[in-house]
């Protein structure tokens, strides 16, 4: 009796092949966009915080956060921090609320009762702070993060891995995450050490975290 071997040929190979690179480039091309979305949510974050403040100013003539008329403009239970209204939001963008919040913190309190910004008031917890898309913190501050950086106010947004971070730099600014109005790198003693994109010595890892900050 002849022999007779089972297998694939070569015709049915070919469709398995081409099935998997099928699978595979649907896998790839989701996660393309799904980071994608999370870069343009980033951003978004960043293009938000001065509608804030300029939607503030032309309804009060004041700056949230360093409003001293925040009771007369807000309500009576509005906070107002002592010193307030010299023109600049004291304090770093990542202050924990406390008895005594800063003017970083109070601001989001003021724009979320003027309407411009979504989330809870009286802010009580930290937890009542926003975050961005992978959970780190948002903040606003007028201390200069880098020395060299121009504007009058400065976005930090943290917990930011490095491939987002380098491709927001692409998109709202320069591409060079040490140079411009957006900066990269990490936070210490309140000020941002900036790390490059590429070079030599230390440059971003794509999967470390950073804080990116932006200048306007």
């Amino acid at each position: 009796m002849p022999n007779r071997q089972s297998g694939f040929t070569l015709v049915e190979i070919a469709i398995v092949l081409v099935i998997i690179g099928l699978l595979l480039g649907g896998v790839l091309k989701g996660q393309e966009l799904i980071n994608s979305a999370k870069v343009k949510n980033f951003a978004q974050d960043f293009r938000s915080v001065p509608l804030f403040i300029y939607g503030y100013q032309d309804k009060f003539k004041a700056l949230p956060g360093d409003d001293a008329k925040a009771q007369e403009h807000l309500g009576s239970t509005a906070p107002v921090v002592s010193g307030a209204g010299n023109g600049a939001i004291n304090g770093y963008w990542n202050d924990n609320f406390s008895a005594t919040p800063t003017e970083t913190v109070v601001f989001w309190d003021h724009v979320r009762r003027a309407n411009l910004a979504s989330g809870p008031y009286p802010i009580t917890k930290d937890s009542d702070l926003p975050t961005n898309a992978d959970g780190g913190r948002i903040g606003v501050q007028s201390a200069k993060p880098v020395s060299d950086m121009t504007g009058s106010y400065y976005v930090c947004s943290a917990a930011i891995q490095g491939k987002f971070a380098k491709q927001l730099d692409i998109t709202m600014d320069d591409g060079h995450t040490t140079s411009g109005s957006m900066r990269v790198g990490t936070w210490a003693s309140n000020a941002l050490t900036p790390v490059a994109e590429s070079g030599t010595g230390t440059i971003i890892d794509d999967g470390q975290p950073y804080v990116v900050c932006l200048g306007f």
